[in-house]
Parts: C-alpha cells; sequence; structure tokens
C-alpha cells in the first residue's frame, strides 16, 4: 500500500516529458493525487497513471505566463483544497549557439520558461503551501546549473539561477514548514537527448560526419559511470527529497550525474 503521499496533491510541471512523466507516476505510485501541467503531453501522463490506478488530472498551462500559472494553482486548491507537492520541471534547451550569436528573442524564450517560469510557479506554489501549512518543491537545474558548456549559455545561466533562486527561497520559508531543493541531472536518456543525437544537433561543432552510434558512445563517454541517467533515476530522487525522509535537507542542489562533475578520469 502507498503511503509516502497519502492524501497529499502533488503538482509537476513539464509533466507531459519523459522526466517529468517518470515523476508524476512515482508520486501517484506513493498515494498523491497528480495534476499535470505542460504546454502538450500531459494527458498521456493522466491516461498512464489512472490506469494504474492513480488520480490524476491535466492542465494545460504556459509557466511563463503569470495568469497561467495563477490560474493552475487556484485550479488545484479550488479541486483539491491543498497543494503539498510540487516538481517544477518545464524547461527547454533552446538553440546551441555561441554567446554572442544567440539571438536576443532566443536568449529572452529560455530565460522567461526555464528561470521566470521556475520562479512564477515557486510564487503561487508557496503562498499555496503556507495556507496548508507547509509543503515541498523540487526544481530542476542541470549539472549545466553548476558548470558552464559551450553553446547552451542561456540555458546554463538559466539553470545558474534556479540553483540561486532554490537556495534563497529555501532560506526565506524553512520557518514556514516548505522546504525547497534542486536536482541537477547530467545525461538522461530522455526523448530529448535521443532526438538531439539522432539529429546531431550542437554536437555538430564537435564530430562530423559521424554514424549516430558513434555519437551516442562519444557523448555517454561524459558519464564517468559510462551510461547515461535514466528517468526513473531521477524521478526517484525528487520522491525522495518531497518526502519526510528527507525532512532536515533543504536549499541543496542534488546531483544526479553519474560523476561528470567530479573530474575527467584519463
Amino acid at each position: 500500500m502507498p503511503t509516502l503521499f497519502q492524501n497529499k496533491v502533488a503538482l509537476v510541471t513539464g509533466g507531459g516529458g519523459s522526466i517529468g512523466s517518470a515523476a508524476a507516476l512515482a508520486y501517484a505510485r506513493e498515494g498523491a493525487r497528480v495534476v499535470i501541467a505542460d504546454v502538450e503531453g500531459g494527458e498521456t501522463t493522466v491516461e498512464k497513471i489512472r490506469s494504474a490506478g492513480g488520480e490524476a488530472l491535466y492542465i494545460k498551462t504556459d509557466i511563463s505566463k503569470a495568469d497561467q500559472v495563477e490560474a493552475l494553482i487556484h485550479a488545484i486548491t479550488e479541486r483539491f483544497g491543498r497543494l503539498d507537492l510540487a516538481l517544477n520541471n518545464a524547461g527547454i534547451r533552446g538553440k546551441w549557439a555561441r554567446s554572442a550569436e544567440i539571438s536576443e528573442e532566443g536568449w529572452d524564450r529560455i530565460i522567461q520558461i526555464n528561470l521566470k517560469g521556475v520562479w512564477l510557479s515557486m510564487k503561487y506554489e508557496i503562498l499555496a503551501m503556507l495556507k496548508s501549512g507547509g509543503g515541498t518543491i523540487v526544481n530542476m537545474a542541470s549539472v549545466l546549473g553548476l558548470s558552464g558548456f559551450g553553446k547552451l549559455s542561456a540555458y546554463s545561466a538559466s539553470k545558474h539561477g534556479i540553483v540561486a533562486l532554490t537556495k534563497t527561497a529555501a532560506l526565506e520559508y524553512a520557518e514556514k514548514g516548505i522546504r525547497i531543493n534542486a536536482v541537477c541531472p547530467g545525461y538522461v536518456d530522455t526523448n530529448l537527448l535521443q532526438g538531439n543525437i539522432k539529429n546531431t544537433g550542437g554536437f555538430k561543432g564537435w564530430v562530423k560526419k559521424v554514424k549516430k552510434e558513434m555519437l551516442y558512445a562519444l557523448v555517454k563517454k561524459l558519464e564517468p559511470a559510462g551510461r547515461f541517467g535514466k528517468p526513473d533515476e531521477v524521478a526517484s530522487v525528487v520522491i525522495w527529497l518531497s518526502s519526510q525522509t528527507s525532512s532536515p535537507i533543504t536549499g541543496q542542489a542534488l546531483v544526479i550525474d553519474g560523476g561528470h562533475l567530479a573530474g575527467r578520469n584519463i
């Protein structure tokens, strides 16, 4: 029988994607009623949860729009009376470009969704959690929120901002019973990553005219563990940070990267 989140309400933004869907399913397995927010794909995750006997709801939401985020949280509290758990997972990578070559429009779009969107989500989640006596928030950052990476300056800047926002808000609301942490995954075998490798995407600057399998193996070597992470593995860390088993932990950016940031072993 599920025990961790019985009678709890969880929100997952970006719940139509690989990691978001895995986390939403994990919340549901532990007894939470789950709300999926995304611009598309949320229905599929809801169907998976319902077919497994869980309770789920999809609300189409653009997290970069304040009125839509406010309406999302209002709809949750109107239907369920509370919000206890949130994973702010929605985000985009944007186009690969050097810092001086990225367009202003491209920069703004990434910051609007990845950073402003997380701030807006937290803003209204926190207000709802204050009314119900506390809760936990997990923000999806990245190893690129702790390091740089060529041709991804806007993405890296947005993820660095999420880490700083997480730490600051955690300090502000610790005494109110709200814990706020971030997770920083390395390379995770998601649909987005597979699409990047199939199209070679930004990796064209490193390797030209190589087979997909060779490029896949090259990227894999960036993880000292010798393999990509899995969405379910990231989800398990999110569940732990959301549960009372991690109750002393707040304001942290937990790295899930197979040793990527530890350095290079040659």
